[in-house]
């Protein structure tokens, strides 16, 4: 089968930046503490006003002007993320309204850091099968929002943000498969056994609380390293392609070490890996569009590269998508 083909990217940062040296000033940490650590030197944190949805919208008009596509000629919203708005309506319908798209279909998916892959799967899956000839498909997060403050070990890790990309539906006269732009291959995974390693210890049906995000970093280092490594693996093989064949990675960007470690694994040069970390920090589900959408502007990726994109959060869900550009 032909796959869904990437027309445009855009993407949203909160206009307030706290520094490393910010978060010395608030608790017991260091700039060369996080750095070492994590590679982050800074991250975007929203202020009033600025929600999920209002990220996720400022990243879809960029998105949409990139690829020159008008709001109303959208069949599809799909928005990632693990911090919605509300708890319903679905965030992707205020994007929906926001952008004066119409009626068209609009909801929200939750997989945490694995949320675009996930929804990028998805609307690839709804176009293929003619739902529609454009699909927006965003990551957006407010992390800030569920930390907790007074945990050292966590709250330096995140940021917020959101990043968009427009799809297209295939095109069967110059599939991916015969070297035209497309998806080429995705693999999705969960492993429930494992939530207590990253998760919210609140929600609606539990506590009737948001909660505040607690995680065993070690573990979750250990499992995303082999995680990753493995639906690499899985996605080349049924793409039919060598690793050696990779012009980009975009991963997830939670970690240096985690992408330096994953990269080895491989065998993929770290000059071909992505990173955004050290600016953003971690933004979940918004952090591989704001990686993809980061190095097409500056120039590093360009039409006809194969890139490749991979993820794991919470839950655990992890996987891994093939696209030629």
């Amino acid at each position: 089968m032909t796959g869904s083909r990437l027309l445009g990217t855009g993407s949203a940062l909160p206009e307030r930046v706290v520094t490393n040296a910010d978060l010395a000033r608030q608790i017991d940490t260091s700039d060369e503490w996080i750095v070492e650590r994590t590679g982050i030197r800074q991250r975007y944190i929203a202020g009033e006003g600025e929600t999920t949805a209002t990220l996720a919208t400022d990243a879809a008009r960029a998105a949409l002007a990139d690829a020159g596509i008008a709001a109303s000629d959208i069949d599809l919203i799909v928005l990632a993320t693990a911090t919605p708005d509300n708890t319903f309506p679905a965030s992707a319908t205020k994007v929906q309204h926001a952008l004066g798209c119409g009626p068209c279909v609009a909801f929200d998916v939750a997989a945490v850091c694995s949320g675009f892959l996930y929804a990028l799967a998805t609307a690839d899956s709804l176009l293929t099968t003619g739902m529609g000839k454009h699909a927006l498909v965003i990551g957006a997060e407010t992390f800030s929002r569920i930390l907790d403050w007074d945990d050292r070990a966590t709250c330096v890790l995140f940021g917020d943000g959101a990043g968009a990309a427009v799809l297209g539906a295939p095109d069967n006269a110059n599939p991916a498969s015969a070297g035209g732009p497309g998806l080429l291959a995705s693999k999705l995974h969960a492993d429930g056994a494992h939530h207590d390693l990253l998760y919210v210890d609140g929600g609606p049906s539990t506590t009737q609380t948001v909660g505040h995000l607690r995680m065993s970093g070690r573990e979750v280092f250990r499992h995303a390293v082999t995680n990753l490594s493995s639906v690499l693996g899985e996605v080349l093989e049924q793409a039919g392609v060598e690793a050696e064949a990779i012009d980009w990675v975009v991963p997830h960007q939670a970690n240096r070490r985690i992408l330096d470690a994953t990269a080895k694994k491989l065998g993929i040069p770290g000059e071909k890996v992505i990173v955004t970390v050290d600016r953003h920090a971690n933004t979940s589900a918004a952090s591989v569009p704001l990686a993809l959408d980061t190095a097409r502007r500056d120039g590093r990726i360009r039409p006809g590269d194969l890139v490749m994109f991979e993820a794991m959060g919470g839950g655990f869900t992890w996987g891994a998508s093939l696209m030629r550009l």
